[in-house]
């Protein structure tokens, strides 16, 4: 494991180089005469600092195999798309949970399969350190076409002092001791506050994830999975009670409770600024959140499980993985295989953990001291390491693009509260002919 701090100057610099090189035309920059292997992926600042790292340490040990980073633009998946169709696709891919199975149905992935059989030492070690369910998540059709580099499972952020001030009980220390929507809502109520006109000064809850994706976590976090099966389904459960009474449950927390805002509230304002900002006592959003937080003057904040609904069994997180894949295209299979072996192997994994950026997806990194060190100002450490093995995946099916433009059409209303929960039996209707047609 590598232990070299990076300090503040060394971690803009390499920002600068990252991005340098994520500007070389792609015609040059993934041409096959070229002894390079080149890795695109999509990062804000600080993860593109984290990449860097490790892609550092990987020519440092494999001084034969020169990476290129290439850093996306706006639309990844439409430049993914366009430069592969084009020849020009890159070794090394980010691959996105919901959305590489319409890239390996059209064969841009190559099925990594084909290399695991090959390298049975690797793949010999991967099971008793792995979570089966990252793993599966990238699994398609019989192919694996990613290994999982992180998860990003959502979860709840609160403010410590906040909760001290109202005398309002601290939440759940893991996900083993599950509270109810009824005690998230008090708590929320609690933690309201408004002044004397009845402005609110502080929000119970905001969310700073996708709002039609977060109502579904609610919902299977009381007992409904958004479809049965997970991979290639032909029915989502938007039309189940259970599901409709989540979703309704987390509309009514801006609409009708008033503890959280609504879209028009904030036009001026984004919700992590306002949990950073100490306006808002809970935050529903995942890992990347965590390093914006952590430098917030005066923040003083924790993380907890996501509330229980009355016909849930277990709290549970969204899966929410992303993995690498090599292009089915590429000239340069094995660097490339090199490259994903070493990021989402042990020594990788362990290099993001200490980043504080994302959260591992081997057990010897998620249980690592680097990691622990990484995430000191959090005692309920548990929350994160048991996440991953504490999480339910979203339908896998090369139709999402279309079902999720449908979604946000139908949920929009819903979480407005212009419209009932009830209304998504039409949206089930909708989305059922686009699974069955794809």
């Amino acid at each position: 494991m590598v232990t070299r701090p990076l300090a503040r100057r060394s971690l803009l610099r390499g920002a600068g180089a990252l991005t340098a090189a994520a500007l070389a035309p792609w015609a040059t920059g993934c041409g096959a005469d070229e002894d390079v292997v080149t890795f695109f992926f999509a990062a804000n600042p600080d993860e593109a600092v984290a990449r860097m790292r490790i892609i550092e340490e990987f020519q440092r040990r494999h001084p034969d195999i020169k990476v290129r980073p290439l850093l996306s633009g706006p639309g990844p998946l439409q430049q993914v798309s366009t430069f592969c169709a084009g020849g020009k696709c890159p070794d090394v891919l980010m691959a996105w949970e919901l959305s590489y199975p319409g890239l390996a149905d059209r064969g841009v992935f190559l099925d990594l399969n084909t290399m695991l059989a090959r390298d049975r030492s690797f793949a010999a070690e991967l099971p008793p350190n792995s979570i089966d369910a990252l793993y599966d998540t990238f699994t398609y059709d019989g192919g694996q076409y990613a290994l999982p580099e992180q998860w990003s499972g959502n979860y709840l952020y609160y403010n410590k002092r906040l909760f001290a001030e109202t005398g309002v009980r601290p939440p759940p220390t893991s996900w083993e001791q599950p509270w109810s929507f009824a005690e998230f809502l008090d708590a929320a109520r609690a933690l309201t506050k408004r002044d004397a006109a009845g402005r609110v000064t502080q929000w119970g809850f905001v969310d700073t994830f996708v709002p039609s994706i977060s109502a579904g976590l609610f919902a299977m976090n009381n007992g409904v999975p958004w479809s049965s099966p997970r991979m290639n389904p032909t029915h989502l459960n938007f039309d189940q009670d259970a599901f409709v009474d989540a979703v309704q449950f987390y509309a009514d927390l801006a609409s009708r409770h008033q503890v959280a805002p609504t879209a028009s509230e904030l036009q001026s304002t984004a919700t992590p600024d306002l949990f950073a900002r100490g306006n808002a006592a809970m935050a529903l959003g995942g890992h990347w959140r965590y390093q914006t937080f952590d430098r917030a003057n005066g923040l003083d904040f924790n993380v907890t499980a996501l509330p229980l609904g009355p016909n849930g069994r277990a709290p549970c997180s969204n899966i929410g993985a992303t993995g690498l894949a090599i292009a089915a295209s590429s000239h340069r299979q094995e660097q490339a295989w090199e490259f994903v072996k070493f990021a989402t192997g042990p020594v990788g994994q362990a290099l993001i953990g200490e980043t504080n950026l994302f959260v591992p997806v081997l057990w010897s990194a998620i249980n690592s001291a680097g990691f622990a060190k990484a995430h000191s100002r959090v005692d309920n450490l548990a929350v994160l390491t048991q996440g991953p093995s504490h999480s339910q995946g979203l339908p896998i099916t090369p139709a999402w693009p279309k079902v999720y433009a449908l979604m946000e059409r139908g949920f929009g209303p819903v979480l407005r509260g212009s419209r009932p929960a009830t209304s998504l039996a039409r949206l089930s209707h909708a989305v059922d002919e686009v699974l069955r047609t794809p």
